[in-house]
């Protein structure tokens, strides 16, 4: 059995009417329309998330086939393999960005251009793709990657407009959690030869589950502080066996085992 048969991709497929409705789930906003914080119920609500404020996190961006995705350049997003088709122009995908509202009229829209999907991708690891923009996003910070593997630990930081809960529909507003490490061990028991150890990385609550990404999430970033204090992509949202079940952790794109091969193929976007 494959990997994508066995397991949940996180992203979803949106068709047009959804995307003028987004299928947004008004339980995560209150009566003036503001985002309501999250009960802290495990299961419940990115899954077990809070509302993350406006400006936050100014490198996050939704796309329009479903996934989520960052700010690489001022003109490229960097995201998840599977949500894209393929390499080439393309035009057909708007990013949104600038907001945590996807309803809110200073969302900025920017169509895309081309596509550059990782090389060798087969649905098995290597889940990296890169969107050219037709125009540079100048007034929001880009999310920078991380180079090694120095800060492949400790506690990160997920955010996306997935489900908050397993099976449920796409949120209106951007939703923040923060999920710990899981070693690769650990990770390697629960999947089995499904995971890729040198290009994935495992993160969740392993013992009652509760806080993870969800369908819809995918293509997104998990990151974290670096030393001096600034955001660092460490992973991008792939894939995971339901969402915050107890044992079964998020697996997450590895970006410091293709940061080098990621840079060179925003050089090649650019020309």
């Amino acid at each position: 059995m494959t990997r994508s048969a066995k397991f949940l991709k996180r992203s979803v497929a949106l068709g047009a009417a959804t995307l003028a409705a987004l299928s947004l789930q008004p339980s995560t906003a209150g009566a003036a329309g503001a985002p309501t914080p999250s009960s802290g119920t495990p299961g419940t609500r990115v899954v077990g998330g809070v509302p993350a404020a406006q400006g936050e996190f100014p490198f996050m961006v939704r796309l329009s086939m479903g996934c989520g995705g960052s700010l690489y350049r001022q003109d490229i997003v960097l995201t998840a393999a599977h949500c894209v088709d393929g390499s080439g122009n393309n035009t057909s995908i708007t990013a949104t960005a600038g907001v945590v509202d996807l309803q809110s009229s200073s969302a900025v829209k920017v169509k895309s251009t081309k596509v550059l999907q990782a090389p060798g991708y087969n649905g098995n690891g290597k889940d990296w793709a890169l969107i050219k923009l037709a125009r540079p996003i100048t007034n929001l910070s880009t999310l920078r990657t991380t180079t090694d593997g120095r800060y492949d630990q400790g506690d990160f930081v997920v955010a996306g407009w997935g489900a908050a809960r397993e099976g449920g529909g796409q949120q209106r507003y951007l939703r923040k959690a923060t999920v710990p490490f899981v070693d690769t061990p650990t990770c390697q028991r629960v999947y089995g030869s499904a995971y890729i150890p040198g290009e994935e990385i495992c993160a969740g609550i392993m013992r009652t589950g509760g806080v993870d990404t969800c369908q819809g999430d995918s293509g997104g970033p998990m990151f974290r502080k670096d030393d001096a204090g600034a955001w660092v992509q460490v992973g991008i949202v792939s894939w995971g066996e339901g969402c915050a079940r107890p044992g079964k952790p998020g697996v997450y794109t590895r970006v410091s085992a293709f940061s080098q091969a990621i840079a060179k193929a925003a050089d090649q976007l650019r020309r």
